[in-house]
């Protein structure tokens, strides 16, 4: 398998360090979910999941929710509801989005406000490495002090304090050395939620969250880090400088893969803008598997924008495999279903190439409906059909989701 990553810029071996993969990827912030765009990011990963599964390659997943931000707080701030079961609420709503669409669950779902004591830790082993300074109650990251700042995203120096000014960076913050520093502590403000740490009384920074919950559950490498190409810089960039001044000798992160941003009405989809198309509201008219294929449809790191037309072939696609997997057998000849197999596996192979392993399963389909027409022997490349196109979740009209994607999901509920 070949995979593209972010930080060499180009696709590369995925190799094994054992026969077990580790895989960190950024969760929701819970104010406002779950539009496309997130559907997108994360059932960009599933795929990829299942199919090292299929190839009986263990997965452990982590996967966070960023439940304590300063865009909870604004939410929970203009409707009056309590910030937690704010968070609380969108996050379960999340998860009925997730279990609806039969994604594979995370092994480890941690909140950040479940891991205080060891993001407290990492910030304490910052200041003692000289990487970060504390001033008024508040740490902060000095960018200065980590020369290799930029190696992940690329991007100029100069170009770098704009970008993080539009995604959370405060500039103009008085305590600051520099202002593209980060937080990685922040001092309480009057009616915020805080713990208490070395510093006073506050909440972490977003970056650190990160980086401590990625190392806490998956180790000192992650073999792949993902989330969405939005949070590449600064958010992935500034969780790397965070973990490499205490861990040097040990990559943080092998394989950094970053999924394309989702457009409608001519934008990019966004809470911000309020271009959302959500979730919930498609499975109102179409159903699982075709807003999978249809998401499927659409490779990884190539933008898009949504179009219904396309989600209605999408459902043609879904019916038609269904209809393929219940047709009953014939007695003559076997249809080998070996050629659309391989194609499908070079396919996935081949940085994640989910549109031509679609098309391979509609060539599967076709061709089972065609020798089915010829009262020929179809069972085995049923079965086939079934087996790869779980690789997306797929369960073929049967209405419910795997046993195992409800008992997973279900279990990260608070």
């Amino acid at each position: 398998m070949k995979l593209y990553n972010t930080q060499t810029q180009t696709k590369e071996e995925f190799t094994l360090r054992n026969n077990e993969v580790s895989l960190y990827v950024c969760g929701i912030t819970p104010y406002d979910t779950t539009h496309l765009g997130h559907a997108f990011t994360y059932t960009a990963y599933d795929p990829l999941i299942r199919y090292l599964e299929l190839k009986g390659i263990s997965v452990r997943y982590a996967q966070n929710v960023t439940d304590i931000d300063d865009d909870i707080l604004k939410r929970a701030a203009e409707t009056g509801e309590n910030w937690r079961e704010l968070g609380n609420r969108w996050t379960e709503h999340f998860i009925q989005d997730m279990m609806a669409l039969n994604v594979r669950p995370p092994d480890y779902y941690p909140r950040a406000t479940g891991v205080i004591p060891d993001i407290i830790q990492s910030v304490e082993e910052l200041i003692r490495a000289g990487a970060a300074y504390v001033k008024n109650g508040n740490v902060y990251y000095e960018v200065n002090r980590y020369p290799d700042f930029g190696q992940l995203s690329h991007l100029p120096r100069s170009d770098m304090l704009a970008i993080a000014n539009e995604r959370g960076n405060k500039p103009d913050d008085p305590n600051k050395r520099n202002p593209l520093d980060f937080v990685l502590w922040q001092a309480q403000a009057p009616g915020e939620p805080a713990w208490e740490s070395p510093w006073g009384s506050g909440r972490p920074g977003w970056h650190i969250e990160c980086s401590t919950m990625a190392t806490k559950y998956l180790g000192k490498t992650v073999d792949i880090h993902g989330g969405g190409l939005d949070l590449c810089f600064p958010h992935h960039e500034c969780e790397i400088a965070q973990v490499k001044p205490v861990r040097d000798l040990d990559p943080y992160v092998r394989y950094w893969m970053h999924t394309a941003m989702v457009g409608y009405q001519g934008e990019k989809m966004s809470k911000s803008l309020g271009n959302l198309v959500m979730v919930a509201d498609l499975l109102r008219t179409y159903s699982p598997d075709a807003l999978r294929l249809y998401l499927g449809s659409h490779h990884y790191r190539e933008a898009w924008s949504y179009h219904e037309e396309d989600l209605q072939k999408s459902q043609e696609l879904a019916d038609k495999l269904s209809q393929a997997v219940r047709v009953e057998s014939g007695k003559g000849a076997s249809f080998n279903p070996a050629e659309t197999i391989r194609e499908f596996e070079e396919s996935m192979e081949d940085d994640l190439g989910t549109p031509s392993a679609v098309h391979a399963l509609e060539r599967l389909a076709q061709g089972i409906l065609d020798a089915h027409k010829d009262q020929n022997d179809v069972k085995e490349a049923q079965e086939m059909l079934r087996k790869y196109g779980l690789v997306f979740g797929l369960t073929f009209g049967a209405g419910t989701p795997e046993e195992r994607v409800v008992k997973g999901w279900n279990a990260k509920k608070r």
